[in-house]
């Protein structure tokens, strides 16, 4: 790998670092723009030509990485960008899963190594399609948005952490995000990562060029965010849910005592019944109450606290939705264990348990050891949450003809997976959460603009309510229509609205990310197979790379 310029380990270097800054920081959303630009530069000017493989080159001119050199610069930009998005892990684990410092280290540093993965694939890709007899690379440009797109996809099915796929970064540019109503956030992200090669390619035309291409791409970054300074009418809402925000510390089981957990729910009726009649002199009556998921060991089998939600429900005339942990077969045959759910039960206004939903994507390492004889000594991160068992319907709950669909925390991630909500019928999204585990990163505002964009997805109000914070109501266009900040005890008086229009993408799903990933696998067996055929008609390998010249 001395091979390697300097030059391109530093422009990797900076593509993580532009990667990492855009994901949330406010004010700098423009720079996702140029983030990966600079890695793509790295890949395809990344060494100086062997002048016995190429000796007509200019001994200045730089040439593509090998696909192996290629790895290692996305690689080594991966590394980066996950380490700094993704920093949180470390203190989830170590603060609130039990772990040693130096355990939660190395978990996260396996997190940052096995995620990068995905980005050393890229550019590995990317210098194969590289035109080793051309300066311009073209081939390898076009085909960039492609395999970006692709490599989300699959880093969404098969390593199952989609967190900060690129297109979310715009989930403020209304306009633009309207988009994912036909293709969904990875559309987004196919739109960046365009602009993104369009500029790498003004730095590897003829210089004669360079300056026309780099203002017809500085005019569509113009274009592309103009939308978020429009003004765009506000969506209708004549539905009113109660979003109480617990701000529940996260405790040691140990410190759950009988009078704490009392002391604990009376506070979440009175603030559900008697807050915001306090904070507004004209309060609507709600439709709708919902408590978040917390850490509070509230079981659906615990008399108190069923006695707890019913009355609440009760006294509000409401429909209540409180966060869980659901538990089957207690005490009712020896020989079937218990098992336990992270679950959200509806009751009814007259305080009736009527349904209950149980998480189906739960989160590896908090909700559950994979592969748990292998990791024992991760089995710290489960003392607190319990090692629960995944559900297994996306059916909306029913509450008196209206359909809420309602997923837990981390979900929220997965666009197929809460599309699938809207397309069995629900009118309104509703997702409960416990963003304490974040602790005071910056983590709890990725994950809003990642619930943010699936109600522009799918076209629905989304109603997000948080143990810690930010509890909102979000529109079916994205925006934060009221919200109440972090580390507040309290509860928001949320507009909605109900609608059964279905989108697209709702109907369609990712059919858009499995075309580019279709598209690139073709480009590449292609060029695969056209290299191996020109090397067997003259006899000898191509040197010109996958595609030939």
């Amino acid at each position: 790998m001395r091979q390697i310029h300097r030059k391109a380990w530093i422009l990797a270097l900076i593509s993580g670092v532009l990667q990492v800054l855009i994901f949330p920081l406010p004010g700098v959303h423009l720079l996702c723009w140029i983030s990966t630009t600079p890695l793509l530069l790295a890949i395809l000017r990344a060494r100086r030509p062997d002048t016995l493989q190429l000796a007509d080159s200019p001994a200045s001119r730089l040439i593509p990485a090998t696909p192996a050199q290629a790895f290692v610069l996305g690689y080594a930009s991966g590394i980066l960008w996950y380490a700094g998005t993704c920093y949180w892990v470390y203190d989830t684990m170590h603060q609130y899963g039990g772990l040693s410092a130096p355990a939660a280290f190395v978990i996260l540093l396996l997190f940052c190594v096995y995620l990068a993965l995905y980005q050393g694939a890229l550019g590995c890709l990317v210098a194969l399609a590289a035109d080793r007899g051309s300066p311009f690379h073209r081939r390898a440009l076009i085909m960039a948005p492609f395999l970006w797109v692709a490599l989300e996809l699959v880093r969404t099915r098969l390593s199952g952490f989609p967190w900060n796929l690129l297109g979310t970064v715009e989930v403020d540019n209304v306009p633009l995000a309207r988009i994912a109503t036909f293709i969904g956030v990875y559309g987004i992200s196919f739109e960046i990562m365009l602009v993104n090669a369009a500029i790498a390619a003004a730095f590897v035309v003829p210089r004669d060029r360079r300056k026309a291409l780099l203002v017809a791409c500085v005019a569509s970054v113009f274009v592309l965010e103009a939308g978020r300074w429009l003004p765009l009418p506000a969506e209708p809402a004549d539905r009113t849910a109660y979003l109480v925000q617990g701000n529940i510390p996260i405790l040691d089981s140990s410190r759950w005592t009988k009078e704490y957990f009392e002391g604990t729910l009376r506070d979440l009726g009175w603030i559900s019944l008697h807050e915001p009649a306090r904070a507004l002199t004209m309060s609507s009556a709600p439709n709708l109450i919902v408590w978040p998921e917390s850490p509070a060991p509230f079981y659906s089998s615990d008399p108190f606290f069923r006695n707890a939600a019913s009355q609440t429900a009760l006294r509000s005339d409401a429909w209540l939705i409180s966060g869980s942990v659901g538990i089957e077969n207690a005490r009712i045959s020896p020989l079937k264990a218990t098992e336990a759910f992270n679950s959200a039960v509806l009751v009814s206004p007259d305080g009736q348990w009527v349904s209950r939903y149980d998480k189906v994507h739960l989160v590896p390492f908090g909700e559950y050891v994979p592969f748990e004889k292998l990791l024992a000594f991760a089995g710290g991160l489960t003392k607190e949450v319990g090692d629960f068992r995944a559900g297994t319907s996306r059916e909306p709950l029913d509450a008196g003809g209206v359909k809420l669909g309602v997923f837990i925390c981390y979900e929220s991630i997965f666009p197929d997976e809460v599309r699938q909500f809207a397309r069995n019928g629900a009118q309104v999204f509703v997702n409960i959460s416990n963003d304490g585990w974040y602790g005071d990163s910056g983590a709890y505002a990725q994950h809003l603009n990642q619930s943010r964009m699936r109600a522009i997805e799918n076209r629905r109000w989304l109603l997000l309510d948080t143990n810690t914070g930010v509890t909102a109501s979000v529109d079916p266009e994205g925006r934060i229509v009221r919200r109440l900040e972090r580390k507040f005890r309290g509860t928001l008086v949320a507009p909605y609205a109900l609608t059964s229009v279905t989108t697209f993408y709702t109907r369609h799903g990712d059919w858009f990310a499995y075309l580019c990933a279709i598209i690139s696998a073709g480009i590449l067996f292609w060029g695969i197979a056209f290299t191996r055929a020109q090397g067997n008609r003259y006899g000898r390998g191509t040197r010109t790379g996958v595609f030939g010249a």
